[in-house]
This record gives structure tokens, sequence and C-alpha cells, in this order.
């Protein structure tokens, strides 16, 4: 069953036909540059669509588990715990700020995930990210230009689905970093890339994030201290190898 998330009766409707334990919220819309080029549309699916998630969670009394990102903050001081101040560069963490707000205030039962450069499969391939498109350019014989100059900790999206699964279990109410543990720069993990699918790793081009023209800055160094999730959740997630070996197994 479809529920659009932008729309509070449509979200009251499902809400009061199944009258969910839990919800786990992960939809947004997610293009940084597109997010800073139609701020309408931003709002309505980033903060609109949680306040219609909140109010259908508070009349079911459903625990509340909202997914958040890592460009909350301004990349400064990274890698970063969960008692980090947010500060957003761009238009898209701000609004995914404002959510954590909304569902911080709520008064339900509430936990927050955030997360950090996700990679992984997705059943029909309509959103590609950084790992899949290293791997589709390179095979193809492109060459390909990568930041060397901003610093993440690439997330498996099979950690992330896990990590959510955790905190509705144990019902951890709070915020948890919920990522993978190793620093890398896109660069770097470009490099990853290309060492599990044995390409050419001279098609990769070392750039700096000034070359890029784009609407909306990037914070240069988020990724997260995972050690809060690990003690209280006992989540423990993949390797970066184990991760991308994972990936190429299921894309055969």
């Amino acid at each position: 069953e479809s529920m659009d998330i932008t729309s509070e009766e449509h979200v009251l409707a499902v809400f009061r036909k199944h009258k969910p334990d839990a919800v786990i919220h992960t939809a947004a819309m997610t293009h940084v540059d597109q997010c800073e080029l139609n701020k309408e549309a931003c709002v309505d699916q980033n903060i609109n669509a949680v306040k219609h998630l909140v109010k259908a969670a508070q009349e079911t009394d459903s625990f509340f588990l909202h997914v958040s990102t890592d460009f909350i903050f301004d990349g400064t001081h990274g890698p970063l715990t969960e008692e980090a101040i947010p500060n957003p560069v761009n238009y898209y963490g701000w609004t995914k700020w404002e959510a954590e707000k909304v569902v911080e205030q709520s008064g339900l039962a509430w936990a927050i995930a955030r997360t950090v450069l996700v990679y992984g499969v997705v059943q029909d391939m309509s959103r590609s990210n950084i790992v899949l498109w290293v791997k589709n350019n390179l095979e193809q014989g492109k060459a390909i230009n990568v930041v060397n100059d901003q610093w993440r900790t690439p997330t498996l999206a099979e950690d992330l689905a896990m990590g959510c699964w955790l905190i509705v279990e144990y019902k951890a109410k709070g915020i948890f970093n919920i990522s993978g543990e190793e620093m890398l720069s896109p660069y770097d993990l470009a490099h990853k890339v290309a060492d599990v699918w044995n390409l050419n790793k001279d098609l990769i081009k070392q750039a700096d994030s000034t070359t890029f023209t784009q609407p909306a800055a990037r914070p240069p160094k988020t990724g997260f201290i995972i050690s809060k999730a690990k003690k209280v959740l006992s989540y423990q997630p993949h390797s970066l190898i184990e991760g991308l070996e994972l990936v190429k197994s299921q894309l055969i």
C-alpha cells in the first residue's frame, strides 16, 4: 500500500487503518542540489510530511523513528557524536534539522537515526549512489572526477536497515548515529570500488570541491562516531570491503 506523505488526510487514513506499533520514516527529498533549487518541494517533503506523520503517530500512539543525515552539520569538526551541534550549510540540511525538531517536540516515544552516504542495491535501481556511479562509469571506460577534500563514513544500506530495526526492537529513545566506521574521501572510496570490481583506477581523477559548480554547499568533513549504537543496540556494521563485496554479490 502506498501513502502520499505530503497529504495529511492520506497519512491519517493509512495510520487509522493499520494502527502501527512503530513507524520508521525513511522518505525524504535527498537530492541536495534539487533542494536548493526547489525549496518549496523540499520543505513539503522534508518538514511538512514529518508534521503529518507525527500527528498521525500521536493519534495511534506509535513509536516514531525518523531517519536523518550528517548534512545537518557544517563539517568543520568530524567525525561527530550524537551530541554535536547542528549547523547546516545547505537547504537540504536545514530542512532535515527542522524535521528533527518536529520529532523531538512531538511528545511521542521517538528516536532519530542519523546516517551518512548510504550505498547499496535497490530493487528497481531508481536511485543511484556513489558506489554504483563509480562502478558504472569505470566499466564503461569513462574518466571520473571525484572529490578528495571531503570525508565521510559510508553506510551500507543493509547496515542502516539493521540499525533501524534494532532501535525499534529495543524501543530505544533518542538520537543514534547509524553509519559505517571507516572515514575516507569519495576519491578513496572510488579506489576501493575499483579494487573490488577489478576496474581501471587510472580513470579516477582527483578533484577538490572548488572545481565543482554546484548550487548547494557540502560540509567538508562529517562522518560519525558510532560507539553509542554499538553499546546500546549492539549495532555492528560491515567493514567497507565487506559491504562492497556484498553489493557485488547482489549485482550478479
